[in-house]
């Protein structure tokens, strides 16, 4: 009696990892040990930096919060201990964007902070 392996449930799970490798070079589209392995590490690629996005951003937004308060002569820290001081709650992606497209509402905010200080 012939040995029993199930060929259609193992074409489609071999199908389906071909399927994820699709657009790869070379080997790894097409042939399944190598399309396995390349999907895996992709696989922890994209789950890494999906955390790693989170913190560039953050830093991305701190430098530029840090230069535009250095331009009106006022250090990053300084600057938020002002706003929380005076109760003023917004995120550092809001800064940032008002530093870059809205120099004159982030001056008001900059006179705030400095009357925060005296």
């Amino acid at each position: 009696m012939p040995r029993a392996t199930n060929k259609p449930a193992s074409h489609s799970r071999r199908r389906k990892v071909i399927k994820l490798a699709k657009g790869y070079w070379g080997v790894r589209k097409n042939r399944f040990r190598s399309a396995k392995q390349a999907i895996m590490k992709a696989g922890v690629n994209a789950y890494r930096d999906r955390r790693r996005k989170k913190r560039d951003f953050r830093r991305l937004w701190i430098t530029r919060i840090s230069a535009a308060c250095k331009s009106e002569g006022i250090s990053y820290s300084k600057f938020l201990y002002g706003l929380s001081k005076k109760g003023i709650l917004i995120n550092r992606k809001m800064l940032a964007d008002m530093a870059v497209n809205d120099q004159e509402a982030f001056s008001k905010l900059m006179e705030i902070t400095r009357s925060a200080e005296q």
